[in-house]
């Protein structure tokens, strides 16, 4: 298979890398100092947790013209930096697929209309980590959390989304097929903005958050909200174990998060990428707030984290 890879940050270059190794024609977008360490040294892989290092060599390129041909082209940029590339993608209407990994919890209507609901996939990444001098740490997190997940925009199951799913299964990932995709990323955003928001509010440190078992409260009852607003929407909870953030008393969750956050594997998947990526996470932060006022509820955890946004952006 020909694949492009749209994005060379952590999750660009991790799947590239392995869906390299796996066999298929690889090319890797990537522009300025990122470009240059592609070129030079491959895609550079260093396991977060067991510090093993791999090389792959990755063709680079700088830029995706109308006339390129790809069976798939595997966006993977931060919700922020969709506006710019969507017209670029529109372009290109020669490639078979086009699949976003992008945070987007409020719906793909502007990405149907720019690629076609012939050939537009949705997926997201079940990986995590960060870049340093051209090394790329990252962890692949575990199935029973939150495997590499593919969907259709309108739902349902098909054959090309179950056949697009066995590819990243073949290179090593583990895969999970939703299909209520649309549901399943508005629920990814319902807890996962909270926590970002928590550790921001914090002052960006895992460690930093355990020791505020305060802010993990709140940031529990903002997740119990964000659930409520896409109840209140018509939006399932998607998929049902997130429920637990309902049913589980609260200082026991409270608890399990104040031990995780103080992990490597906290480290890793969640502070590292929510540091570098403040402008996404304060973007899709704001898109749910869209969420909650059309729901008509009152959110006042959401809300006073969303709020707290602004502390962080003046000391970044």
């Amino acid at each position: 298979m020909k694949i492009l890879v749209y994005g060379a940050g952590v999750l660009g270059s991790l799947y590239a890398a392995r869906l390299k190794e796996a066999g298929h024609d690889v090319t890797i977008l990537a522009r300025g100092k990122r470009f240059e360490e592609i070129q030079t040294q491959g895609i550079v892989l260093e396991h977060a947790l067991n510090v093993k290092r791999t090389t792959t060599a990755v063709a680079a390129t700088k830029e995706l013209m109308p006339g390129d041909v790809y069976d798939l082209i595997l966006v993977v940029v931060r919700r922020n930096q969709v506006e710019a590339v969507l017209p670029v993608l529109a372009a290109n209407k020669q490639s078979a697929q086009v699949v976003f990994m992008v945070n987007n919890p409020l719906g793909y209507a502007e990405w149907l209309q720019a690629i076609g609901r012939e050939r537009l996939l949705i997926g997201f990444a079940g990986a995590g980590g960060t870049r340093i001098n051209g090394v790329v740490y990252y962890h692949v997190v575990s199935p029973l959390l939150q495997p590499t997940t593919f969907g259709e925009p309108a739902g349902g199951v098909t054959e090309r989304v179950t056949r697009l799913a066995q590819v990243f299964q073949q290179a090593g990932f583990p895969v999970a097929v939703s299909p209520a995709m649309e549901a399943w990323q508005k629920s990814h955003v319902a807890w996962v903005s909270p926590m970002a928001n928590a550790l921001y509010m914090v002052g960006g440190n895992g460690n930093l958050l355990a020791n505020h078992p305060d802010i993990v409260r709140l940031m529990v009852q903002a997740v119990r909200e964000g659930f409520a607003v896409l109840k209140a929407l018509g939006v399932p909870v998607t998929p049902s174990k997130l429920t637990a953030f309902d049913w589980l008393p609260l200082p026991l969750l409270v608890s399990a998060l104040q031990i995780w956050a103080r992990t490597k594997h906290f480290d890793t998947v969640a502070t590292r990428h929510t540091l570098a990526a403040f402008d996404e996470m304060e973007l899709v932060s704001q898109d749910f707030q869209t969420l909650a006022r059309a729901s008509g509820l009152k959110t006042p955890a959401l809300d006073r984290l969303h709020a707290g946004l602004e502390s962080w952006k003046g000391q970044s």
